[in-house]
């Protein structure tokens, strides 16, 4: 008849063949897609917001606080009045290296004005800056130590900003001329105690900051240039000098430090 159809008989379906090659074909990839068969690449989204809950999405993490970096030097006054010639001194070359030749007696210097110019200097790590203001603390101090304890106040904040640079070349210099401020003047040990919180808190950032080098030899620890050594060595003559008041106030700003006199 016109209007029947014939049935056509299919075969059996069976599950494990019958979708085998839509199977395959899914694991090919599209000419079309751009990352072709391989997975793409996370994106990185901020932290604590809607598309960190996304798929495919990478947290950013948090940026580092860089507690440590050392900050962009900036041009002290010291700098800008040795530039102007203002100070009595200059560099002699001898054969026995370099120092200080002094136009003016020492102990005619005024040292309220001169003292803490020097120390203001300390912020500066390049030559002839750093070796002019080492060795004029310490001509200043040797031959003048007894008019060093009134300028003390004036003392504090160029000390402050030195250590506020958090360059270990200038902590080190820094450290070293506090050395020789409180070793060779008398009660100035005792006369810091008070601005210990001025001072401390960088020097506690940096006791523990040694380098790990493995089994190799660390140099700087003879050429007086450890941080974290020379931190220690300044912390004891600090309480050795500084009275029966010093350890306690150490101790405040710096909780892992150990006494040296106690012990």
């Amino acid at each position: 008849m016109r209007g029947k159809r014939e049935r056509v008989l299919l075969p059996p379906c069976n599950p494990e063949l019958c979708g085998k090659e839509f199977r395959q074909s899914l694991k090919k990839p599209s000419p079309n897609y751009p990352h072709g068969h391989k997975a793409r690449k996370p994106r990185v989204v901020p932290a604590f917001t809607i598309q960190a809950l996304q798929k495919n999405t990478r947290v950013q993490p948090p940026p580092k606080c860089g507690v440590f970096d050392p900050q962009p030097a900036r041009p002290t006054m010291f700098r800008k009045s040795y530039m102007r010639g203002e100070f009595p001194v200059c560099i002699e070359f001898t054969n026995y290296g370099k120092r200080l030749a002094w136009k003016v007696p020492i102990e005619q210097l005024d040292f309220h004005h001169y003292l803490p110019m020097f120390f203001d200097g300390l912020a500066e790590g390049t030559y002839p800056y750093n070796f002019i203001v080492e060795r004029g603390v310490h001509d200043l101090i040797t031959k003048g130590s007894y008019k060093v304890l009134p300028v003390v106040p004036q003392l504090i904040i160029p000390i402050k900003n030195a250590l506020a640079t958090k360059r270990p070349a200038v902590i080190c210099h820094a450290l070293t001329c506090i050395k020789m401020l409180v070793g060779g003047c008398e009660r100035v040990g005792e006369a810091l105690v008070p601005y210990y919180r001025q001072i401390l808190p960088i020097l506690n950032l940096f006791k523990d900051k040694n380098r790990n080098i493995g089994s190799g030899i660390d140099h700087s620890t003879t050429r007086g240039e450890n941080v974290a050594d020379l931190i220690e060595s300044t912390l004891q003559l600090l309480e050795r000098h500084g009275g029966p008041d010093a350890f306690i106030n150490i101790k405040y700003m710096i909780p892992t430090y150990e006494s040296a006199v106690l012990n």
